[in-house]
């Protein structure tokens, strides 16, 4: 893979790519994003539950879209069963007893929405009062690979022992499909610190389905995703406190047209990112160094809503931590401190410029660019980021793109031609 390649080489290769085909970041690459987003949840006034959901789903269930249900405490898919949902369905999620729909392993979950009638799940109170965490999320378990020493793990968050492992040796296996679906106020970490995030994914298999998502307002991680192998494309991530995408567990695979929209004020107690790369759990062990998390990561807009008063509370926008693997593409990168933060597992720079690289890309910060605990390779690592535009000074988020802050559907194409920013050389 280019990534793989010596540092000659592959500069060689980013400085040919980025003049024959930079992305023109002018224009509206999100419009995938139109018709079914939800960016005011909050204000939405969603009709009231008519029907509980059961807890234990162990019969192929069929959810309607004229009736609204209501899903309270922990609600399991077991036994091999199917649970579908009809495209446009509403689930209210109960917040006293906070709501977390788990499918075990060997069970499915089919959420085919559409453009026009997107499934939503959502908080049971009332608008203008929920918040980040009212419920607690979905858990899919798949039988996928994943790098632990077993091969298995058991989903995080003390969910019942019984139904709670994943993995195995399925790198076909179909778990899920889910499209067009809108996650909202999920992340409860009253009832369980961990596990609760707003989607979290457990080794997935390629012929599962997973494309255009919304995570809104997150009390904890908008997407987790524990090994597995897939290509997960169009997922929005709107204000989570915890990171936007956490990928661990050697997943192998790539994530298309993210976007993550962050804010100076919103974060966890230990710092949270937009993206979070792992490259294996400690307490779980690893295989082999190839096992380790690789990802590719393409049309990504990852947007911290800073500005010049309050720049100083964000951190990285991306964290690679225990030898994972990060090729970012053809991505914007604005508001945050630094483009990428590595911990003590990257003890030298040749482990750096082999785990990571960037191209045809785009950022804006106020920090270096690249934050590394080993000091004496500071300023040699910032060469990961070479070709790459970038802006001189720090722009704050409205000066830089069209229209950021809408409530219909935010923009970031720049408001100023791409040559006009500096290329880091």
């Amino acid at each position: 893979m280019t990534k793989r390649c010596s540092l000659v080489t592959t500069c060689i290769l980013l400085f040919s790519s980025f003049i024959t085909i930079a992305q023109d970041f002018n224009e509206n690459n999100n419009k995938w994003t139109r018709g079914w987003t939800n960016f005011v949840p909050n204000k939405t006034d969603y009709p009231k539950a008519e029907e509980k959901l059961p807890n234990i789903i162990a019969n192929n269930t069929y959810l309607r879209n004229d009736i609204v249900y209501l899903m309270s405490g922990d609600v399991y898919v077991i036994n091999g069963a199917s649970l579908t949902i009809q495209e446009g369905t509403i689930i209210r999620c109960d917040h006293q007893n906070p709501a977390n729909l788990i499918v075990t392993k060997g069970a499915k979950l089919v959420a085919a929405g559409s453009m026009a009638y997107p499934i939503v799940f959502t908080s049971n109170k009332a608008p203008k009062s929920r918040n980040s965490g009212d419920w607690g999320g979905i858990v899919i378990a798949g039988s996928g690979k994943v790098n632990t020493v077993s091969g298995n793990g058991i989903i995080r968050g003390n969910f019942k022992p019984q139904f709670s492992v994943y993995g195995g040796n399925q790198d076909n296996e179909e778990t899920t499909i889910l499209r067009y679906v809108r996650i909202e106020f999920s992340g409860n970490s009253m009832k369980r610190k961990q596990g609760s995030n707003g989607l979290s994914l457990y080794g997935l298999g390629t012929s599962s389905i997973v494309d255009n998502i919304m995570v809104s307002h997150a009390g904890q991680d908008s997407y987790n995703v524990h090994g597995g192998k897939n290509n997960i494309r169009n997922l929005v991530s709107l204000k989570a406190q915890g990171n936007d995408f956490q990928i661990s567990e050697g997943f192998k695979g790539n994530l298309s047209s993210i976007i993550a929209i962050r804010h100076p004020y919103i974060t966890s107690s230990k710092g949270s990112y937009a993206i979070a790369v792992d490259g294996y759990d400690k307490n779980m062990g690893y295989t082999n160094p190839s096992s380790v998390t690789d990802v590719t990561i393409s049309n990504a807009t990852l947007v911290n809503l800073s500005d010049k008063t309050n720049y100083q509370h964000t951190n990285s926008a991306i964290s690679t931590s225990n030898l994972a693997m990060t090729y970012i593409h053809n991505s914007k990168i604005s508001g945050f401190s630094d483009v990428v933060k590595f911990d003590k597992s990257y003890v030298s720079l040749p482990k750096i410029q082999k785990a990571f690289m960037m191209d045809n890309s785009f950022f804006n910060i106020h920090g270096e660019g690249v934050d590394v605990v080993n000091q004496s390779i500071e300023k040699e690592s910032l060469n990961i980021l070479k070709y790459n535009r970038f802006t001189k000074t720090f722009i704050d988020v409205n000066e830089l793109f069209s229209n950021p802050l809408s409530h219909v559907v935010p923009k970031f194409e720049l408001k100023q031609s791409l040559n006009t920013y500096m290329v880091m050389q």
